[in-house]
């Protein structure tokens, strides 16, 4: 392929900077959907390989001898792209595990009042639906709405979020849109109301930098899956390390020793893995280790500059085409989440997989994600091939 663009530098493919020939889906496909699943490396490959090695010799061994250190191996890694240090980040299975993690901690406050919980209807749907099932125990959710379908203005969640409300739970990057937020504003919003912030990082971490502590965030929750290219399996939550909350939900990896064996022995432990909810899934650990050593060699810093220049050539190439976008008007404010408005997106997903392009759609959106292992040529044959489609 050639690296042609318009009007963009980029690297170009013989540059190993970007490592596109550590990811082997690319040989067969224009992949554009690492917002839903980032491409699996031949680290991750590697990685799993071995957890299967380890598995067959040692058996449960390997539990204590190798597999423990891989877990802190991975939560080190998870805290270096969020800026986080060493005893701040937690593992997970899912968002949704965080969620509970972390409501059940502020719902165990002695003598708290606030039973408000403050979300945007921009926001990925488990944000609600979790706090909607805690109805019965008296959690009121207010989702403010969006005037555009691209993002929230700030002063709407200003107004929302006041001295009822226990958490402001909100996206750093819409996946609607692919708008940016002002997570440090937001944090300021919130904490000017007495409330906490859980900042929804899935959509950003590992495509932008984010700086956890100096966004002022109390908790931020993100995961493997897309953006770091970990596969399923394994989320992580940063909690504030200032922070004096204790979990309500207290298991096995969460206590001082759990080697003891104490079934009264119910002392959380003093840094963030306090929360963690089971044993980590060792397996997806190894997988996330993979994707992990890919993102932290390349640099988020330069990632988020190889992928600007790549959702701009795409968002000039389907302007071109005549599609319409739906964006941020803000330059600063787009990440490489670039969705135009389709008819029949979903028609165009499945028509466009059949031609070897690999996007996805929600709703009336066709979603395209460039990661910084794709090249402007994808671009050009991901426009190309929309465009002859007619749908």
């Amino acid at each position: 392929m050639n690296d042609t663009g318009s009007g963009h530098a980029g690297a170009s493919p013989a540059d190993e900077t970007w490592r596109r020939d550590e990811f082997p889906i690319l040989a067969e496909r224009v992949y554009l959907n690492s917002n839903s699943l980032g491409a699996l490396s031949r680290r991750s490959m590697a990685e799993r390989r071995e957890y299967e090695r380890l598995w067959n010799e040692m058996g449960a061994s390997a539990w204590y001898e190798i597999w423990w250190n891989k877990l802190d191996e991975v939560r080190s890694g998870f805290g270096a792209v969020i800026g986080a240090p060493p005893g701040t980040v937690a593992l997970m299975p899912s968002v949704s595990g965080a969620l509970t993690a972390v409501s059940g901690a502020l719902a165990g406050l002695p003598g708290e009042t606030r039973r408000r919980i403050v979300t945007t209807e921009l926001d990925f749907p488990t944000v609600g639906h979790h706090f909607l099932s805690r109805a019965e125990l008296g959690t009121e959710v207010e989702i403010v709405p969006s005037p555009d379908g691209v993002s929230v203005p700030l002063e709407s969640i200003r107004e929302a979020v006041d001295s009822d409300t226990l958490l402001l739970v909100t996206s750093h990057v819409f996946f609607t849109s692919g708008a940016v937020q002002e997570a440090r504003e937001l944090a300021e919003i919130a904490h000017a109301a007495g409330a906490y912030i859980l900042l929804d990082a899935y959509q950003s971490t590992g495509q932008i930098p984010v700086d956890a502590p100096g966004l002022g965030v109390d908790f931020l929750a993100s995961g493997a899956l897309k953006w770091l290219c970990g596969g399923p399996g394994l989320a992580f939550l940063y909690v504030r390390p200032d922070l004096d909350l204790a979990p309500t939900t207290l298991s096995w990896f969460g206590v001082e020793d759990p080697f003891a064996f104490d079934i009264r022995g119910a002392r959380p432990r003093a840094d963030a893995r306090r929360f963690e909810l089971g044993t980590p899934a060792a397996g997806a650990a190894y997988t996330a280790a993979g994707g992990l050593s890919v993102i932290r060699d390349v640099g988020v810093d330069r990632i988020r500059e190889r992928n600007r220049e790549l959702a701009d050539d795409l968002r000039e190439r389907l302007a071109r085409a005549g599609f319409e976008r739906h964006e941020p008007e803000d330059p600063g404010r787009r990440s490489a989440l670039v969705l135009i408005r389709h008819p029949r997106a979903a028609d165009a997903v499945r028509a466009l997989a059949a031609r070897g392009v690999i996007v996805d759609a929600r709703g009336p959106l066709l979603r395209f994600s460039p990661h910084f292992y794709n090249t402007f040529e994808d671009n050009r044959r991901a426009v190309d091939v929309l465009a002859e489609l007619r749908l």
